[in-house]
């Protein structure tokens, strides 16, 4: 290793007291590179971490059940398990949901912000239900067929909207 590193500062001693040529460009890259490779090996592991096992099914059901309208289940449930935050269920038959999703039919603000506050990705449903009309409208002019998705359930825009009382939104979906 120390070789190698020698070799390294060797060429580009060499290299900076000379003109750079073709060749010793080439010398010198070739030495960096080898010597950047033979470097990197010490620190990289032989293999790849394991990853983490799939989260319990049980964990994230309750997760996302409590999401729909326990605000304080769904902060404990988090503080203890923090992956939980972007977690979704499979409902079968393409029908996925994290808990931000179901707070976002439900209509509960309070969770949406919450699980918002610390970090969650949320999506143009959540942002009908909780009256955020310049991101609605901005994914609809940028997406204009948004306006016909579905989110978990199968539940529709305005419905969203209508759950939050947002009434910005169910006028501006209305009009188009």
């Amino acid at each position: 290793m120390a070789e190698q590193l020698s070799a390294i500062l060797r060429v580009s001693y060499v290299s900076m007291s000379n003109p750079l040529t073709r060749r010793s460009f080439i010398h010198f890259g070739t030495a960096l590179c080898v010597g950047t490779v033979a470097l990197g090996q010490e620190k990289m592991p032989a293999t790849k971490p394991a990853r983490k096992p799939p989260m319990e099914y049980e964990l994230v059901k309750a997760f996302v059940g409590a999401a729909h309208g326990d605000l304080d289940k769904t902060r404990t449930l988090l503080d203890e398990h923090p992956r939980l935050l972007n977690a979704t269920m499979d409902h079968s038959n393409g029908d996925f949901e994290a808990a931000i999703g179901g707070a976002g039919h439900m209509g509960r603000r309070d969770i949406a912000q919450f699980l918002i506050d610390r970090g969650a990705r949320f999506d143009i449903f959540v942002a009908a239900m909780m009256g955020k009309i310049e991101i609605v409208k901005a994914m609809i002019e940028a997406f204009p067929q948004a306006k016909d998705s579905l989110g978990p359930h199968g539940i529709d825009l305005m419905t969203h909207a209508e759950k939050g009382k947002a009434d910005n939104v169910i006028e501006y979906l209305k009009s188009l």
